[in-house]
């Protein structure tokens, strides 16, 4: 007899009036054992606050207007019937008066080594190169021996999808004759449940790795409960306490905490770790195929006027020569592949979790370089014949915008209009003095001119005599 089955024995002769001895006699137990039980308190409140039949009429009114719960149903007995009870008495008289439906039973499935693995995705808020972003974790785990692989990706499409399955494929070193999953459309192509549709190349993918994908019905989680039960696991085990560089980093450490820590713990429900677990069902798992399929995906770009091609909202170099041109892209998970007419022209890591970046290959974008400026053809015939000339050029381009034609072709009438002495007389008085106004500098040169060429005295009046 059970303890809850003995209680229940006492309490049931108990309430028929039969004395603690014959109690005792007749449940083959001793005197002190019956009033240890008749003390519980749960005997104890059945024994004094059963309830009766006017007050299961009203607790199942009551019931029906607070929805079942049991919080509402003490206020709505104390404001209109003045009835105080506590929480506890309430609730245990909710399942005397059976108002509530008893919880069903839980169902088991059972499953035969190779028979099954399950893979589900789920999102965890995770940190990663000093942010908070939120990732999706993907999870396969075999049904019979429980061996898991988790992998987080910033995105799970098809793409991601079958990379994640491949890669489990290579870890479990065989795959089950089934997948089951859930009515995601990553998979799916229409339909639910037991009317899917499987996409035609996720059924491709799969039949090359050799098994089938299945969909439970709809809002029936327990179905591949092996797979979603770890979700919870890894949140609280495997992301408190760790830093990730990047979602290599992240990768690399959920493969070892999977064969160190979720791969090596004992389970309960089968007496031995899952590492073990697994030792008596690899025998019968699928073996992979000589050549594994190739996950890629396949595109057109045109390459744009800086020279990049755009995958993901990242931007990719290409030599630019081929500017304006269409390539083929092959996206895998780790690199990028860029073809020009069949040939390979650049192969780039694959940026990931990162948006709007640039990665640009040596040698593809040439730093296009200035020929060196040539003076300005004023400048040549100005140049050359005399080195004040030379500097007082070389000091009025530094006071110029642009290449100064203007001002060079003026400065080259002047030395043409004049003789040289006192051009270059002038021109060494203005350089002296910084003097680069062209308009003035041809004044400096009319006085040297005027001084030069006419004997003139202090007065301005020649000094001819009146009779010649």
């Amino acid at each position: 007899m059970t303890p809850i089955e003995m209680r229940n024995a006492v309490l049931t002769l108990q309430q028929q009036g039969t004395g603690l001895r014959e109690t005792a006699r007749l449940l083959g137990l001793s005197r002190n054992t019956v009033r240890r039980i008749l003390r519980e308190p749960a005997v104890r409140a059945a024994r004094v606050g059963a309830v009766n039949e006017a007050m299961r009429q009203r607790l199942a009114q009551v019931y029906a207007r607070a929805d079942g719960n049991a919080v509402r149903m003490g206020q709505i007995l104390a404001e209109e019937h003045d009835q105080q009870l506590p929480y506890s008495t309430l609730t245990r008289w909710v399942r005397q008066a059976e108002l509530r439906e008893p919880p069903k039973r839980s169902g088991e499935y059972h499953f035969e080594p190779g028979q099954e693995m399950q893979h589900d995705t789920s999102p965890h808020r995770v940190e990663v190169a000093g942010k908070k972003i939120k990732a999706q974790c993907a999870g396969l785990t075999l049904a019979y021996s429980r061996r898991l692989l988790v992998q987080y990706y910033p995105a799970f499409t098809r793409f991601e999808a079958k990379h994640f399955l491949l890669l489990a494929a290579q870890f479990m070193d065989g795959t089950c004759g089934r997948c089951v999953i859930d009515n995601t459309s990553v998979v799916l192509a229409g339909g639910c449940g037991a009317h899917a549709v499987i996409a035609p190349e996720m059924a491709a993918f799969a039949h090359s790795l050799g098994f089938k994908f299945l969909a439970h019905r709809i809002n029936d989680p327990n179905r591949k409960s092996r797979i979603e039960r770890p979700f919870r696991w890894v949140e609280s085990n495997f992301l408190p306490g760790r830093s990730f560089a990047s979602f290599d980093d992240l990768n690399a450490q959920a493969l070892r905490w999977c064969i160190e820590v979720a791969n090596a713990k004992p389970k309960r429900s089968l007496g031995m770790s899952p590492e073990a677990a697994y030792v008596m069902e690899k025998p019968h798992l699928r073996s992979l195929p000589a050549v594994v399929p190739a996950v890629y995906d396949v595109f057109d770009r045109v390459v744009d006027l800086y020279g990049f091609v755009s995958v993901d909202t990242n931007r990719y170099s290409v030599p630019e020569r081929l500017v304006g041109k269409t390539v083929t892209i092959y996206k895998h998970y780790a690199r990028i592949e860029i073809h020009y007419r069949r040939v390979p022209v650049a192969s780039h890591p694959r940026l990931v979790g990162v948006r709007d970046a640039r990665h640009t290959l040596p040698g593809h974008h040439t730093v296009p370089r200035r020929a060196p400026r040539q003076p300005a053809l004023h400048a040549q015939l100005l140049c050359g014949e005399h080195p004040t000339l030379d500097r007082y050029v070389a000091a009025l381009g530094t006071h110029l915008h642009g290449r100064g034609t203007r001002a060079l072709n003026r400065l080259l009438q002047l030395k043409r209009s004049y003789p040289p002495q006192p051009f270059l007389a002038a021109v060494e008085q203005a350089l002296k003095y910084g003097l680069f106004d062209l308009s003035r500098l041809e004044t400096l040169v009319l006085r040297h001119v005027a001084g030069d060429f006419f004997a003139l005295d202090d007065d301005g009046q020649d000094d001819t005599p009146d009779d010649a």
